[in-house]
């Protein structure tokens, strides 16, 4: 585990250095003459969080700090004392103890401390995010309830997880999934009004799930079976910035990874590969190494 403390020593500039340090490029202003700031960050294997504390600043991403910053991400926010203002496009809120937002880091954001604030704030992988929420538009800028169930578990499963002093990738990767699927009746966006297009997409998206272990499954199998042109397929993913055939493959190599996790060191790496649907094991072993960094053999061992 890594903990890291960054106290006010040299007031507001090195305040908002560390900020830019472990959170990203941020800008920020004083409100008051009375300001005062903290950053402490945790990490734990997929858990990378920081615990910031602020009276009277400003400190929000420009569309230039943006594109300086690391894409595929979320915040998650979680609001621990006092109040805060958040803006993120149209949307803005006051958060109060307990409350919750999600911030997405492609876009600029704002946020006001006028009083004493705390608050956490995780990241969540842009993948692992719109996965779990199935491709629906996910829902960000909008205050979770310190009252509602859904904030009140998260809450306790995030700040217990910090509290845990050896948890091991796996486990913090559950962690991670876990938090995401308490918060996607919240952040997800409400079907009502969804157009017919949206439902052929997740439709489709289900359907890959269901065969994704057929060697039959290919853009022409897949749209015969959801009753659209391989155009019209390729069209509807081409919306969503996707290539369908790399969906698929990737979508296998994500399934496959999660097996090689929790998978003995006796099963043949090319039977594994085999019953994720991919009939080579070179074209496996290359395409595994191409999308994680290292090769199917060496992950197993990293995650044993």
């Amino acid at each position: 585990m890594i903990s890291t403390i960054a106290q006010r020593h040299d007031g507001f500039d090195h305040w908002i250095d560390q900020i830019n340090q472990i959170c990203g490029a941020f800008n920020a202003q004083p409100l008051g003459s009375q300001f005062a700031g903290r950053i402490r960050e945790h990490q734990s294997e997929a858990l990378k969080l920081s615990f910031v504390d602020a009276c009277q600043a400003r400190l929000f991403r420009t569309p230039r700090d943006v594109a300086a910053g690391e894409g595929g991400k979320y915040f998650a926010v979680f609001q621990l004392d006092g109040t805060a203002g958040m803006a993120q496009g149209d949307d803005k809120v006051l958060l109060s103890a307990g409350d919750i937002t999600l911030i997405d880091a492609a876009r600029p954001s704002d946020f006001t401390y006028s009083e004493n604030s705390r608050q956490l704030s995780l990241i969540l992988p842009h993948q692992l995010v719109e996965q779990t929420l199935r491709f629906n538009q996910v829902r960000c800028g909008h205050r979770i309830a310190a009252s509602s169930p859904i904030a009140m578990l998260s809450h306790r499963l995030i700040l217990d997880a910090t509290q845990q002093q050896h948890l091991t990738r796996q486990e913090s990767e559950a962690t991670l999934e876990a938090l995401v699927s308490l918060l996607r009746p919240a952040i997800s966006q409400a079907d009502d009004g969804e157009d017919a297009h949206e439902r052929i997409f997740r439709k489709t998206i289900n359907c890959i799930d269901q065969n994704i272990r057929s060697e039959d499954l290919c853009p022409e199998w897949l749209a015969r079976e959801v009753g659209m042109s391989t155009r019209g397929l390729y069209r509807m993913f081409a919306k969503k910035g996707l290539v369908v055939a790399r969906y698929i493959k990737n979508r296998r190599l994500d399934l496959c990874a999660e097996s090689l996790r929790g998978s003995g060191k006796e099963q043949k790496l090319s039977v594994l590969g085999y019953s994720w649907g991919f009939s080579d094991s070179s074209y496996f072993s290359t395409a595994f190494k191409s999308r994680f960094g290292i090769a199917p053999g060496e992950y197993r061992k990293q995650h044993a």
